[in-house]
């Protein structure tokens, strides 16, 4: 199946490593103009130079998204360069473990601060621009719009460590439902794409530091394997494309089949 994206203007959020960046790359592969965003400035205008060698319409932003500031100059800015704004990826996300009995514990905060605010800010602020340059309502059944945030399988299976990042990655699956409500009348999709066992910036530091880790991770996921990045890029490209026009308010689980997997080796009913 071919997820054409030719003349589509894509913002992907933590597009300077691991899936974020990936999904840049995926994108523009496939024709879209994009705005690589996220903290790191010089790890993004490296890598946005490196896809305009092969004459992709690629173009970087450094900025907090936290800040509302940052959210307005980042779409003023992709409008300036591509006059438009099609398909937004809200991909930057932030693992932190934390202790669920410790009442100082402020990771909980952290991670709604940069997981959940940044995510809902964006989407909103994309929304409004999407519907401002959108012509009168038509027969195209693809919409106006579509926006894809990445979350994780940690919604629904967690460790207690991981208790505020799993409440953090819920809250991002619950706004991916009601935002797919709130703006279907507008013809703007939002869909998510759920990580487990994928490569992504975080995985790749655990695996540095835990040399079992690719073996149980492996043993707990049907397909026997971990994921690429560019797996979950495609995931996000399909959501995102004109082959998903009746696609909204999904969350896709890109886990290798990793949720459907009981822990329990023998029957226990």
């Amino acid at each position: 199946m071919a997820f054409s994206l030719d003349g589509k203007t894509v913002i992907v959020t933590g597009a300077s490593q691991g899936v974020g960046l990936a999904i840049a790359r995926r994108f523009s592969i496939h024709g879209a103009r994009v705005m690589m965003t996220g903290t790191d400035e010089e790890r993004l205008e490296a890598e946005a130079a490196t896809l305009r060698k092969s004459e992709r319409e690629v173009s970087h932003f450094a900025g907090d998204l936290r800040e509302k500031l940052t959210v307005n100059n980042l779409i003023a800015a992709t409008v300036d360069q591509f006059e438009g704004i099609d398909i937004l990826i809200n991909a930057s996300r932030e693992v932190r473990k934390s202790d669920p009995l410790d009442p100082d514990d402020t990771t909980f905060e952290t991670l709604m601060d940069l997981n959940v605010r940044p995510t809902l800010h964006l989407s909103q602020a994309v929304a409004r621009r999407m519907i401002k340059l959108a012509g009168p309502a038509d027969e195209d059944r693809a919409g106006i719009g579509s926006i894809v945030n990445v979350t994780s399988i940690a919604s629904r299976r967690t460790l207690p460590e991981l208790m505020a990042y799993s409440v953090a990655s819920a809250a991002v699956d619950q706004l991916t439902r009601s935002m797919a409500v709130a703006f279907a009348a507008h013809r703007i999709r939002v869909n998510a794409i759920a990580l487990g066992s994928v490569l992504s910036a975080s995985l790749q530091s655990a695996l540095k530091d835990r040399r079992d880790l690719q073996d149980n991770l492996t043993a707990v996921t049907p397909l026997g394997r971990i994921g690429e990045a560019d797996e979950a890029a495609e995931a996000a490209v399909f959501l995102a494309s004109d082959s998903a026009s009746f696609v909204t308010g999904q969350i896709l689980a890109v886990d290798g089949g990793r949720t459907m997997l009981d822990p329990m080796d023998t029957p226990a009913h």
